[in-house]
């Protein structure tokens, strides 16, 4: 079956239509699958659903469907340094359900695993489990996670094969892998495609068996800002 596409477009051909619930990887500003994300842009599909760590910044990651009023509803951890995310949130142009890190990555894992749900202590006695099931075990109170199924995950690797089999890059891990596997489709982004058989079976980190579609591309390379101050 073929995997690899030419481009962002060409590999979500067929997949977009409005109201659909995205699964994104990235981590602050990396691993960011920022080509597949203009490529939504550029399609104009709207009434989106995003579950992600957090939308990048105002010119870059989720943040440019931001900008376009693409989005509907943020399903994150982290609002910071995206002041267009904040202002929407703030005047109600956009939901917004918060969770935990942890959480969040383990609600994304638990549906690429079909687990429908778990139960955490994360949140207990917060906002965050208002709503939410609350059940003891061993004398302890935990709240009752649903594992997130979307209809589209899409990533960014930073090597694959034709196969699909990827590999991340540090931090880039983080988000990626469990958003890969909620996806009924996934759609992965890479920096290169290497000959099938080439890749150390011990490091890749994400099998092609989760991975449906596969575009190599040039990406911008973003640090986050790093403040230092004086003693």
């Amino acid at each position: 079956m073929k995997k690899v596409y030419g481009s962002a477009a060409e590999a979500l051909g067929g997949i977009l239509h409005d109201g659909m619930f995205i699964a994104a990887g990235g981590f602050g500003l990396c691993g960011i699958p920022e080509l597949l994300l203009e490529a939504i842009k550029e399609a104009g599909t709207k009434d989106l659903t995003f579950a992600s760590n957090n939308a990048g910044v105002d010119d870059f990651g989720i943040g440019i469907l931001l900008q376009t009023k693409q989005v509907k509803k943020m399903i994150s951890s982290y609002v910071g340094e995206n002041a267009e995310f904040m202002r929407q949130y703030l005047s109600g142009e956009l939901e917004l359900e918060f969770n935990p890190q942890g959480t969040l990555a383990e609600r994304m894992r638990a549906g690429g695993a079909g687990i429908p749900g778990f139960y955490t202590k994360t949140g207990v006695g917060t906002v965050i489990a208002d709503g939410k099931e609350h059940k003891d075990f061993n004398g302890e109170t935990y709240i009752l996670e649903r594992g997130i199924f979307a209809d589209l995950s899409i990533v960014k690797a930073w090597k694959a094969d034709a196969t699909g089999n990827l590999v991340f890059r540090k931090t880039a891990r983080n988000f990626n892998p469990p958003a890969a596997t909620c996806g009924k489709i996934c759609v992965a982004e890479v920096e290169e495609i290497v000959p099938t058989g080439s890749l150390d079976p011990d490091s890749i980190h994400l099998p092609g068996i989760y991975v449906h579609r596969l575009i190599q591309g040039e990406h911008e390379k973003r640090i986050e800002q790093r403040t230092i101050s004086a003693a």
